[in-house]
């Protein structure tokens, strides 16, 4: 049973993966890395560790990324915080999903609606 559950997690870990990346792209951003990260606790002030923040941050340096997305839910003071940590923007999936609305809306009352959600 327990190896059953690991090779089911794997998948919904690979399929949620593919589905921000998937997100990213649907707006142009070009995805230089991704990172699974596993969360034994989340942090109030950045949602992540120390060390985690120290994993991800080479890669944001080495390639010059100007936006990382977090594919789950951040508080502003979780996405201040990231994004002092990483020195670039950071937006939440609900910001990515939110940038997708605003770039398709259709009309100026379309995106001013979209935006005035965010």
């Amino acid at each position: 049973m327990p190896e059953w559950h690991s090779q089911h997690l794997t998948r919904d870990l690979d399929a949620r993966a593919e589905e921000a990346r998937g997100l990213a792209l649907a707006i142009g951003l070009d995805v230089v890395a991704v990172h699974m990260l596993r969360l034994r606790q989340t942090r109030a002030a950045t949602l992540l560790g120390v060390g985690q923040i120290e994993a991800i941050t080479p890669d944001i340096e080495k390639h010059g990324v100007q936006l990382v997305v977090v594919d789950a839910a951040l508080s502003p003071i979780q996405q201040r915080n990231l994004e002092t940590a990483f020195g670039t923007k950071v937006i939440d999936r609900t910001g990515l999903i939110l940038e997708i609305f605003g770039e398709r809306a259709a009309t100026a009352e379309g995106r001013l609606q979209v935006f005035s959600t965010a």
